[in-house]
This record gives C-alpha cells, sequence and structure tokens, in this order.
C-alpha cells in the first residue's frame, strides 16, 4: 500500500444528505447506513434540528443506528458541536463513515461546512459531493411544472439556494411519478441548476440508489466558489416557518392499533392547519415496554395523506408519541392544531388519552455561521 492509499484510508468518510423538509432524507440515510453497514463498514450518523426530541433520531436508533443528536441551530451555526458528535461517535464506535442530515430549511452547506471540515480538519475526514434531494410533487411546484400548494417565495429562495450549491440533485421518491414527468422534472432541473448531477432514486423500491450511494462513498467533492446569498432574505425565509415538537404520553384503556393513532392524529392536524402550507408532518410512536421498535408516520404536503414508514405488528397498551411539525404559519397556530387534536383523539378513539409532556414551538433565528469559507483554502 502506499503513502497515499494509507493515509486515505486513516481518513473517515463525511457524507451530508441535505434537501428541503419532507424530501426523504432520513429514509435516505438509514438506506445508506445499512447498505455500508453490510459491506462491512462502521457507521455513526448526525441528525440536526432547531429544536430538541427528534423524530429522526428515535427513527435512526430504533434501527440501531449509532445517532448523534445536534440541536438548537442548523450545522452551520453549530459547527464546533458537529466536529463534537463526530468525536463522540469515534470514541464509542470508530466510524469508517460519517452521515450527517442538516435541518431541511438550511442551505449554504458547502462555505459553512465542508470547506471549513476540509480547511481545518482534512486530516481527519474525506468529503463526498454534497447531495441535496428533491420530493419530485414538490419540485414540480416549485419550478412551475405543475399547480398545487406551494411556500412563498423567500421560503422558496432557500428551497432554490439549496439545490444551486448542490453537486448531486436526487430525485428521491421517482416512483411516484410517471417516466414523462419525471424526465421533464430531470431537464427542467438540469436546466436551471447545471453545476449539479441530477439523479433518479426511489429507495423503496430499490432503484438508482447503488449508483448514488456509489459516488458519495468513492467521490470527492470538488473545489468551486461558494454560493452566492443573501442572508437576510435567508433569514426572513425561515422565519416564515413555524416549527414544533412535542412529546405526548398516550395511555388507553385496552390495547390499540398504532397504525390507527397515527394516522389520525396526523389527519386532525392537517385539517387543523388548512389552508396553511405543511412542509413536514412527522411523528413516532414508541410503546410502552417495548423493545425499541417504533410506528413512525410521514405527512409531506398539506394536499396529501399521512403515510406509515415504519408500522407495528402488535396492539400496544400506551407509549410515547413524539411529533415534529413545520409548516409556514405562526407557531402559535401549530401549537393550537397539536394541541386541539390531542383533546379531541378521546372522541376519536375511545378510550385513548394523550397528555402533553413536552411543547416548544418558534421560528428560526437568523443564521450565523461559525466560519464561511467562500473561497476553498485547502
Amino acid at each position: 500500500m502506499n503513502t497515499e492509499t494509507s493515509e486515505r484510508a486513516a481518513k473517515a468518510r463525511y457524507i451530508m444528505i441535505g434537501g428541503f423538509l419532507g424530501a426523504g432524507k432520513t429514509t435516505a440515510v438509514a438506506a445508506l447506513a445499512q447498505s455500508l453497514h453490510a459491506r462491512g463498514l462502521r457507521v455513526g450518523l448526525i441528525t440536526n434540528d432547531q429544536g430538541s426530541e427528534l423524530v429522526d433520531t428515535a427513527m435512526l436508533r430504533a434501527q440501531g443506528f449509532s445517532t448523534e443528536e445536534i440541536p438548537g441551530g442548523c450545522f452551520c451555526c453549530r459547527f464546533n458541536s458537529l466536529v463534537d458528535a463526530a468525536a463522540r461517535l469515534t470514541d464509542t464506535t470508530s466510524p469508517d463513515v460519517f452521515i450527517a442530515e442538516p435541518v431541511g430549511s438550511c442551505t449554504d452547506l458547502v462555505a459553512t461546512v465542508t470547506y471549513p471540515l476540509r480547511r481545518i480538519y482534512g486530516d481527519r475526514f474525506t468529503i463526498a459531493p454534497l447531495s441535496v434531494l428533491v420530493d419530485p410533487v414538490r419540485a414540480e411546484r416549485v419550478l412551475g411544472l405543475s399547480s398545487g400548494g406551494k411556500f412563498s417565495e423567500k421560503v422558496l429562495y432557500i428551497y432554490r439556494k439549496q439545490l444551486e450549491e448542490a453537486d448531486l440533485i436526487v430525485i428521491s421518491k421517482c416512483e411516484t411519478l410517471e417516466p414523462a414527468r419525471l424526465d421533464a422534472l430531470e431537464t427542467e432541473l438540469q436546466s436551471q441548476f447545471p453545476a449539479a448531477r441530477v439523479l433518479r432514486v426511489s429507495v423503496r423500491a430499490g432503484q438508482g440508489t447503488d449508483a448514488w450511494f456509489h459516488e458519495m462513498t468513492t467521490a470527492e467533492q470538488g473545489s468551486r466558489a461558494a454560493l452566492g446569498i443573501d442572508y437576510e432574505i435567508y433569514a426572513e425565509g425561515e422565519a416564515l416557518l413555524g416549527w414544533l415538537n412535542a412529546t405526548l404520553q398516550i395511555r388507553s384503556d385496552a390495547a390499540f392499533d398504532s397504525s390507527v393513532l397515527l394516522k389520525t392524529f396526523a389527519a386532525d392536524v392537517q385539517s387543523r392547519l388548512a389552508p396553511a402550507e405543511i412542509a413536514h408532518l412527522k411523528m413516532t410512536l414508541s410503546p410502552d415496554g417495548g423493545l425499541g421498535d417504533i410506528a413512525v408516520v410521514n405527512l409531506v404536503r398539506s394536499d396529501f395523506v399521512p403515510e406509515l414508514s415504519l408500522v407495528l405488528d402488535e396492539p400496544v397498551p400506551g407509549g410515547q408519541l413524539i411529533v415534529n411539525l413545520r409548516a409556514e404559519a405562526a407557531p402559535a397556530e401549530l401549537r393550537a392544531a397539536v394541541e386541539a387534536a390531542a383533546e379531541a383523539l378521546p372522541h376519536k378513539i375511545p378510550g385513548l388519552r394523550a397528555t402533553i409532556e413536552h411543547l416548544e414551538h418558534f421560528r428560526p433565528g437568523k443564521p450565523e455561521p461559525t466560519h464561511r469559507d467562500t473561497i476553498p483554502a485547502f
């Protein structure tokens, strides 16, 4: 083995999978982690959010992955916490690969995360190209290829900036669109964002994942001028999004179907928020006395239906419900919708009771990056 190969083997791989809220990042992270594990590689995951009590963290840990959580701000503003999280994972599991999932409303990740990592910690990590996932239906609407609910322009500023800085734009959930619409979407993405390579992936169907995973584990991030971005517009766009994280204790007079609970609760919150545009509503139910298994439901657009991604086979007597809700609405509206849905639950599913144990609701503050390398310095 030559010196260069030996040096590269001593470094851990850093992979970041970005994309707007509801794009399918956590599902993709779990699939990539499982693929790497099957190859005999040790994997450490790092989740990120503006608040605490993350569904993503619970979901990934339930699948057996070593996971660190960075709450209270995006990676750009919590750079030192990101490095500390990697160090903790190194101490416990010595990962060959780190997979980081940034906040879905975050952009400018190259200048504030990967370039500083390469400059300061280039002896520890090799950096994969930045992947940015898009939900195909959401992307069609943003790019003007179809009609339907979408966000205001300052929120969409963030969405477009995410795509502008991507090395790889990944059309996720490609099984949800027929081929002609996928062709049109891919053509439009490639036309508007020519610096990126556009891929099609369906994690559920296992389509396109091998090529994408290979790219992330072998290719190196290139060097180009960092994203041009107006932080005032960026901050105003984030501030239009309401954020809610809550934990509820569920009790019942008899064992109940967790899937029915999750879909009922999600649909009730959805109806109470109309016509506000939901970016992502995701919930987990961890049963009392369980062995780590959880049920998970997702809602990624206001005009969609709640979908189960993980289910529990047996009825449960009770458990902990974690709710993560992001929508273009005042935080107080999100709180009112969740509280009303909890209060109404016994009327929708007789015998069930929901007690809110923790609830935080807010608008994200202005991003203030720890570092910002506008030109590669390595």
